[in-house]
């Protein structure tokens, strides 16, 4: 059981497609964020089906409607009661999911580019949290991701603690010089304060690589 929280997010002005993800659980990173440069983002956690990752981005890349997407991710999983996803497309739409057997507290909340999702959380505040501090972050994707998650972890975060987090941004040619497409890609699989050490990394990253 991945109890996390998570958003997922689209740059209209740069195309930028991301995840940020935390939870109680080893190495999220590994199982959560799925991202594709110019198709879509998509995060799948709860008891994750990890298949929704490519097969989802598969779907996105061949330009089908992102409800009916995540309608047919649903329809060949029998334990789709228990899953949670989040989809963002290449041109912004969203698409979100919370199985009724959910630990709770679990939900979404989808906005303008945007859907905020989390399962064993302490509240309904902690996605809204992440949404107002999306919405009002007056910066690019991956600072307006990581402000979200810090949001939703002072706002109360996971009921069961922290351990590890991810972050994840994609752009074509974006990546190490300009050679492959993730802008940025960084994982904290166990660490007392992830989001923190995850923010930590982020500048070291900005400092040897620089964003655009």
């Amino acid at each position: 059981m991945l109890s996390t929280f998570s958003i997922v997010g689209f740059d209209d002005a740069t195309g930028d497609l991301g995840i940020a993800v935390q939870s109680k659980f080893l190495a999220v990173g590994s199982i959560v964020p799925w991202a594709e440069a110019g198709v879509g983002a998509i995060a799948t956690q709860a008891h994750a089906n990890v298949s929704f990752g490519n097969h989802g981005l598969g779907m996105l890349a061949d330009d089908m409607d992102i409800i009916s997407i995540l309608e047919e991710l649903l329809k060949h999983d029998d334990g789709r009661d228990l899953r949670q996803v989040g989809i963002v497309d290449a041109e912004g739409n969203t698409a979100a999911f919370t199985g009724e057997s959910c630990m709770e507290w679990a939900g979404h909340i989808t906005g303008p580019n945007y859907t905020c999702q989390g399962n064993i959380l302490t509240g309904e505040a902690v996605v809204h949290a992440m949404a107002t501090a999306y919405e009002t972050t007056d910066d690019d994707l991956t600072e307006r991701l990581l402000a979200a998650l810090e949001a939703g972890l002072v706002a109360g975060g996971d009921r069961r603690g922290q351990q590890s987090a991810s972050l994840l941004v994609v752009r074509e040619g974006g990546g190490y010089g300009g050679m492959s497409n993730q802008l940025v890609d960084l994982r904290v699989d166990d660490h007392e304060s992830p989001i923190e050490e995850l923010k930590r990394l982020y500048q070291l990253h900005r400092l040897y690589f620089g964003l655009t």
